[in-house]
């Protein structure tokens, strides 16, 4: 060690030294003196109050608070005596005081200080130093009220944990609202006394991940409510570092109650249409609308058909030949594709020992657990299809008998089978549209879909629609049905359409 380095610095050199390192430290630094004057302020400390030069500040403590206003973050006044200023002339030392900065006289805070009053005790008699350390926390603080904006305004329910003590620091709107908590219940509250990830899905993984920090994925859980209930919520957690440099944990929720709700409904009503499905007196058939497959059929269809529940659930209606022939299995499933829905077709339903049975077949697409399905009823008329033949069998056995039975007679007799609808009623009231009168009128001719196609100039289908629709409106079942139902109300007369 040479001489040089053992000798001290000269007390004026030590100033500069001080001053200049003092002008490179980041902070600001004002130093007052023990009767209150500003001795010195750092570049720092003239920035963080937008002056050029000591001056500007003020010389003393008073003259400083007269010309800047300090208030409390939350917007309170700060008593003169009581700012940070004060405090260090007083010579009371203080730590961590958050201030909002302004110049006297403007609406709105310029810079947020964090300040910290120092007291440095006499040296050898010499001057007491009472140091003002100044830290420009504006941006930091200005963050955090871009965050808490942002935070607050997301729709999403949302809770934020700190990672360090599992402490709730932040819940917005949207959870206050889906929970019913109330925000002094939980800002300051740990995970363990509102345990949200209890009744989780996977609750064991997603306390993992929150103990690492790493991110949760979305899964259901049961939300604790203040009633002791509890609410089905869709929740998923996401790490992230908070303005002031907290490791937390921002967790977002979606209500699912409402899909709960649904859920339970859809399934107490599909729950009733099976048991009035299952024991209604008309028979009754479920098919998926893809692959014709028998879904479900009643314990009226089966006492109909004579078909055991295992012989026909799982297969198609063309594997049992449900139907009298292919064509007519083909029909009513075209009908179905083009209209969606179909009533009063009549068709030969076989039975299991292979014996027809005359049916008015409806049926709608219905959608039973999500999937696509046919519903169809069937109605026996085989009876009364009987006695119409043997109606009408006798009345062709006196037309050969006798000469004098009349066409007129023959029609009435016929018509004893569908008496006409009062007059007044709904039935005497249909009105037709031109097309379906045309249709009518070839109809009571004799004329065949094919026939009637070529006479109007139609597709086959476009008939068949006409014919379904009309039978609807008249209530037919049949071209006899609809035969008899012209006659009667004069639709039979006039031109062939197809030649006017």
């Amino acid at each position: 060690m040479t001489k040089a380095d053992q000798e001290p610095v000269p007390v004026a050199d030590s100033h500069e030294l001080l001053r200049d390192i003092l002008a490179a430290v980041s902070d600001g630094i004002i130093i007052l003196a023990e009767d209150g004057r500003i001795l010195f302020a750092n570049p720092a400390a003239l920035t963080m109050h937008g002056c050029e030069t000591i001056a500007d500040l003020g010389v003393s403590a008073k003259d400083y608070d007269r010309r800047f206003d300090l208030r409390f973050r939350d917007g309170r006044e700060l008593e003169r005596k009581a700012t940070p200023m004060a405090r260090l002339a007083r010579g009371e030392s203080f730590h961590d005081v958050v201030v909002e900065v302004r110049r006297r006289g403007m609406s709105e805070p310029d810079w947020i200080h964090r300040e910290r009053g120092l007291i440095l005790d006499r040296q050898d008699d010499g001057p007491a130093f009472r140091i003002l350390v100044i830290a420009d926390a504006t941006e930091t603080f200005e963050a955090e009220e871009r965050f808490e904006s942002m935070f607050n305004a997301n729709p999403a329910p949302a809770l934020i944990v700190r990672l360090d003590d599992l402490r709730y620091v932040r819940v917005n709107e949207g959870f206050l609202e889906l929970s019913g908590w109330d925000r002094d219940q939980i800002i300051g509250h740990t995970l363990y006394e509102l345990d949200i990830l209890a009744e989780a899905e996977r609750r064991d993984q997603a306390k993992s991940l929150l103990k690492a920090g790493e991110t949760i994925p979305q899964m259901e859980a049961e939300l604790p409510l203040p009633s002791g209930a509890t609410k089905l919520v869709l929740l998923a957690g996401h790490p992230a570092e908070m303005p002031n440099n907290e490791q937390c944990m921002i967790f977002t929720f979606a209500d699912l109650e409402p899909r709960r709700r649904a859920e339970q409904a859809l399934r107490q009503s599909e729950e009733r249409f099976a048991t009035a499905f299952r024991f209604a007196p008309v028979p009754m058939l479920l098919t998926s609308l893809e692959g014709q497959r028998i879904l479900n059929v009643n314990h009226a269809f089966l006492a109909l058909t004579d078909w055991g529940y295992e012989s026909v659930v799982g297969r198609r209606p063309a594997d049992i030949e449900l139907f009298e022939s292919g064509k007519v299995r083909r029909e009513i499933e075209e009908r179905v594709a083009e209209a969606g829905a179909f009533r009063g077709y009549e068709l030969n339903l076989k039975t299991r020992d292979g014996s027809l049975l005359t049916c008015l077949a409806s049926a709608e697409t219905v959608t039973i657990n999500g999937q696509y399905c046919i519903l169809s009823a069937f109605q026996d008329i085989s009876d009364r299809k009987r006695t119409e033949l043997d109606l009408i069998a006798a009345i062709e056995g006196a037309m050969q008998d006798s000469s004098w039975l009349s066409q007129k007679i023959m029609d009435r007799l016929a018509a004893l089978r569908t008496p006409v609808a009062p007059m007044g009623s709904a039935v005497s009231s249909v009105e037709l549209t031109r097309r379906e009168r045309e249709v009518l009128i070839l109809i009571t001719q004799g004329k065949s879909d094919e026939a009637i196609a070529d006479a109007l100039g139609l597709k086959r289908n476009t008939v068949r629609n006409h014919v379904a629709r009309l039978y609807a409106k008249i209530d037919a079942h049949s071209r006899a049905e609809a035969i008899i139902w012209a006659r009667d109300r004069g639709h039979h007369l006039g031109s062939d359409p197809g030649h006017e």
